[in-house]
């Protein structure tokens, strides 16, 4: 397969969509389990859409231009596990092609062909979590075209102003996915140490920066909604934490493979230092720092999942192909690159579909939408679930702001606080649920604090649920 895409030639382009569509084809046949994050994604999507304002009626901390798009993707196709895949297969081929576009054009390697986007490609199924929509996926499209105006930089004799090109794209790369932020230093240090960029420049990439986080800032003080941007967002990144989500050994099972050979891939430069000119070495350096802004990303995750990783893959890809451009040996070139894939599409298929019985390798039980515990006849009814498990609103809608449970801890935990129970007993009063799940036993000293919402409602037959007089 190397060899045959070693041809340099815009046909090529074709048989990158192909090979992906390839890999992803089973899953027409044999649909992807619903993940608790697309349900989440996609109530937000629903519930802006019903002209509910994120952060101020909607407490949740997914990125605003991220849940914008959910708001577009519902609007045009309700709720659909289906939409967020077809998108983000448009947007993994934008990468693809934009990757492998750029590395070409800029001559970033001494030799063009279209391993950039044949490795990319490879690399960007790590698990079949990471075919959905996520705020990453949608972050990494920004930070690549970010990449390509900084390396712009690099060929000219002195900067230009498009530096602040470079801070537009990582402020709506921070906007889609707030961890994204850090990479600003990965920006700011790209061109303080490979360009010779003024102290102006600097400021315009900072400007850049701070331009469309302003924007949304100033919408939401418009919206009388800063100290909820800030709350629900803003501080979530410090605080979020849905440990309940997290899936170590999945993400190890599929980040061990690419990363093991992006890391060849870098020690393989000590072999050949002279190969390679000082633009492309250069190149090699801002990459490798892009790889250590993405390392500070994972201690801001709202859980742990191969999802989050995605921010890698440029990077991985990067180092990848290095690797096999430096095998003197086609034909282990080849072996090896048959090796690689035979390894990642296994354990990407084992995970997805479960072809080896017995072996539950990269399945992420816990990112799946379990049944729901409620009766049957519980459905498109108006619903506040209390606590992390979010399957009930699969078949129902949600009422009250407190979509995300870590967020609605300020009031919900906080019941021996006057000004938490006003708030509690205003959101009920504005947008009252049928039923409430209680998953963490707060519902009992709620009433206790609220009368008036104690008499309201009545205790089930299920328990923890409870049903509106």
């Amino acid at each position: 397969m190397l060899s045959f895409f070693r041809t340099y030639a815009p046909y090529q382009y074709i048989s990158l969509m192909v090979l992906l569509l390839i890999i992803r084809i089973p899953f027409l046949v044999s649909p992807l389990p619903l993940l608790i994050p697309e349900l989440n994604w996609m109530l937000v999507g629903e519930q802006m859409s019903q002209g509910y304002l994120l952060y101020r009626d909607i407490w949740d901390s997914v990125s605003p231009l991220s849940a914008l798009v959910y708001r577009v993707l519902h609007a045009l196709f309700g709720r659909s596990q289906g939409a967020l895949h077809a998108m983000a297969t448009v947007v993994s081929v934008f990468q693809i092609v934009y990757f492998n576009y750029v590395m070409n054009n800029r001559d970033v390697y001494p030799d063009r062909n279209f391993w950039p986007g044949l490795l990319y490609a490879l690399f960007l199924h790590l698990s079949f979590d990471c075919l959905t929509l996520s705020p990453v996926l949608l972050s990494t499209s920004f930070l690549l075209l970010a990449f390509g105006t900084l390396i712009k930089q690099l060929e000219r004799q002195g900067v230009t102003d498009e530096v602040f090109e470079v801070g537009i794209y990582v402020g709506l790369a921070a906007l889609c996915y707030l961890p994204s932020a850090v990479f600003i230093i990965w920006a700011s240090a790209s061109l303080l140490l490979f360009t010779g960029a003024t102290f102006r420049q600097h400021s315009l990439t900072l400007f850049g920066f701070a331009f469309p986080v302003a924007v949304t800032v100033l919408f939401y003080y418009l919206n009388d909604s800063l100290d909820d941007f800030n709350r629900n967002l803003l501080a979530s990144v410090f605080r979020v934490r849905q440990y309940a989500l997290s899936d170590y050994r999945a993400l190890i099972v599929s980040l061990i493979v690419p990363l093991g050979i992006g890391i060849l891939g870098f020690f393989s430069l000590f072999n050949s230092p002279n190969r390679y000119v000082n633009f492309q070495q250069r190149c090699q350096q801002i990459m490798l720092f892009w790889a250590f802004a993405a390392v500070l990303t994972i201690a801001l995750m709202p859980f742990i999942a191969p999802m989050g990783f995605l921010i890698f893959v440029p990077p991985m890809a990067f180092f990848a192909v290095l690797y096999f451009m430096n095998v003197r040996k086609a034909w282990l070139a080849e072996l090896t690159f048959t090796g690689l894939v035979a390894l990642m599409l296994g354990i990407f298929y084992q995970g997805a579909l479960g072809i080896l019985p017995g072996i539950n390798v990269g399945r992420l039980d816990k990112l799946q939408v379990k049944p729901s515990p409620l009766p049957g006849d519980i459905r498109n009814q108006k619903l506040l679930v209390i606590g992390e498990d979010l399957s009930a609103y699969w078949q129902n809608r949600p009422a009250t702001p407190y979509l995300n449970w870590d967020l609605a801890k300020y009031d919900l935990r906080n019941l021996d606080n006057y000004e938490a129970v006003v708030n509690v007993y205003a959101h009920f009063r504005e947008d009252p649920p049928t039923y409430i799940i209680d998953r963490e036993n707060v519902v009992e000293k709620l009433f206790q604090r609220a009368p008036a919402l104690g008499a309201m409602y009545r205790p089930t037959n299920t328990p923890g649920v409870y049903q509106r007089r």
